[in-house]
């Protein structure tokens, strides 16, 4: 009689021997672009309010530097990620030793209009909420959101390393990494009605009412997983049934998330932590892959009715839902205005303690990473998107915190006034002059710009032979698509329109 947990084990091993994608140093390097891209932004902005007023030149400066340098990144620049990382380093050394702008010569900022109350009375200091505006996390999310949405049709053309592409069982790779980061980015935000039920002191909701909330939010998604299938099977659309199966795509796991997380919210009673809970369901779900049947069945079992059709989309989902409440998790401290309880603790002592909050937790995040991959040390896993098994939640985990962290550092360097607010105006005008409009507005419109570069992906991929394309061809449909997303961002913006799915 056979046994799974040693047939699991062996076909590790000949997975592993054959091992794909890139390694996560230079993974690393690739995706440091965006920190460093965000550091030139903010000399720029600090330094020689050049964003102010948001100019047709802005746009351009803006796109070249926060979407342009991270499509470089994935494409031309590839091996070079050093040397694409140098070249917008000097330049913001350059622009930082720069003498500022004399106040008489800088260009005339825009003028808020005055805070509201919903009374229609003007905004005081006491109505400032108790989850404010963060730049550092508007930054974060639209730069991700960006880099998704570059990643998904620059796949599509030999410009785009192989390497980078997500793999077929084992490794680590750009993409694989993007999955995860869409999901701990959701996840963050997911923490916001946590947050706001505990500062207005009510009760947890009962689980009833919040399953019925949860599953309003994801009925679009659902639905747009629903069309996707039908539009991928009745185009004959090529795709690879081993990411998430025959029917699954990424639409369904992110609509069963909310609803998933809403009955997890329980388990608090017994796991007072999101993080410790993303934890404890990686590792239950990393067992039962390892001493079970179930690893083997995902791998190897053949496709015979709808569970095994879709066996990587609904296994995997597991550790998406950990990766969701790491996110989560993330989100209860990096989201509230004081992270320390104690009263009469400073403004400038509260960034600190979370500056500190946020290393102590990246720095946990890869000592658990490091752990669970070592085999000098620890248990010699390999990492999984297909599986979405321990390790590969635990380097998302990991990375985002990291990545959270460095734009963070950025934000409190340059722009000190944006925690230092007294009144709703001041704090919105703050974050205004410390992130990105472009990054703004993909944040702002995530998920329907997300949506909007599938169909042009589609659309591409549909009427250009993309493998076959030269690289000036390549270049071009790409920097036309990103410029197309970016548009319509801004757009959505200026005419204040936020569309939630």
């Amino acid at each position: 009689m056979s046994d799974p947990a040693k047939e699991y084990k062996q076909l590790k091993e000949d997975f592993v021997s054959n091992l794909t994608g890139g390694s996560i140093g230079e993974i690393n390097l690739v995706t440091a672009i965006v920190p460093v891209s965000v550091l030139l932004w903010s000399v720029l902005q600090k330094r020689h309010s050049f964003f102010k007023p948001y100019t047709v030149n802005a746009f351009g400066l803006d796109y070249l530097i926060n979407v342009g340098t991270v499509l470089l990144s994935f494409t031309l620049y590839s091996s070079q990620p050093l040397l694409l990382n140098a070249l917008l380093i000097v330049p913001a050394l350059a622009f930082y030793l720069t003498p500022p702008d004399s106040p008489t010569s800088r260009k005339k900022p825009d003028v808020p209009p005055k805070a509201k109350s919903k009374h229609g009375a003007t905004a005081t200091p006491d109505a400032l909420g108790a989850l404010p505006l963060k730049p550092f996390l508007t930054t974060y999310r639209g730069s991700m959101i960006v880099a998704t949405c570059i990643a998904i049709l620059a796949v599509d053309f030999r410009l785009f390393p192989r390497r980078f592409a997500k793999v077929e069982t084992w490794g680590t790779s750009l993409m694989d990494l993007g999955v995860g980061s869409f999901v701990f980015s959701a996840g963050i935000v997911a923490a916001r009605p946590v947050l706001k039920e505990r500062a207005a002191g009510a009760p947890a909701s009962p689980l009833a009412p919040r399953l019925v909330r949860s599953l309003r939010h994801s009925l679009s998604l659902l639905v747009l997983g629903v069309i996707r299938t039908l539009s991928i099977k009745g185009l004959d659309y090529a795709e690879h049934v081993s990411e998430y199966g025959v029917h699954w795509n990424f639409f369904f796991t992110l609509g069963l998330l909310p609803p998933f997380v809403a009955a997890f919210q329980s388990a608090l009673a017994i796991v007072p932590s999101y993080a410790a809970l993303a934890v404890v369901l990686a590792g239950l779900y990393e067992a039962a892959l390892d001493k079970t049947e179930l690893g083997a069945f995902v791998l190897t079992a053949p496709r015979t009715d709808l569970l095994s059709m879709n066996k990587e989309g609904i296994f995997s989902f597991f550790g998406y839902l950990a990766i969701f409440l790491a996110g989560q998790g993330a989100g209860m401290y990096m989201l509230p205005r004081n992270i320390s309880p104690r009263p009469g603790t400073t403004k400038g002592a509260q960034r600190k303690t979370l500056l500190l909050t946020m290393a102590a937790w990246s720095a946990a995040w890869a000592a658990l990473y490091f752990f669970a991959t070592s085999y000098d040390y620890g248990l010699g896993l390999s990492v999984s998107r297909r599986l979405a098994n321990l390790p590969y939640v635990l380097w998302v985990a990991a990375f985002n915190t990291a990545q959270i962290l460095a734009c963070c550092i950025i934000d409190t360097v340059f722009f000190p006034e944006s925690y230092k607010a007294v009144d709703v105006s001041a704090e919105e005008e703050a974050h205004r002059g410390a992130t990105s409009r472009l990054l703004r507005s993909f944040n702002r419109n995530g998920l329907a710009l997300f949506l909007l570069a599938n169909l042009l992906t589609g659309a591409v991929n549909m009427t250009v032979a993309t493998l076959d394309a030269a690289p000036i061809l390549a270049t071009g449909i790409l920097v036309g698509y990103t410029f197309v997303l970016c548009s319509v961002a801004i757009v959505l913006d200026e005419l204040d329109i936020s569309i939630k799915l």
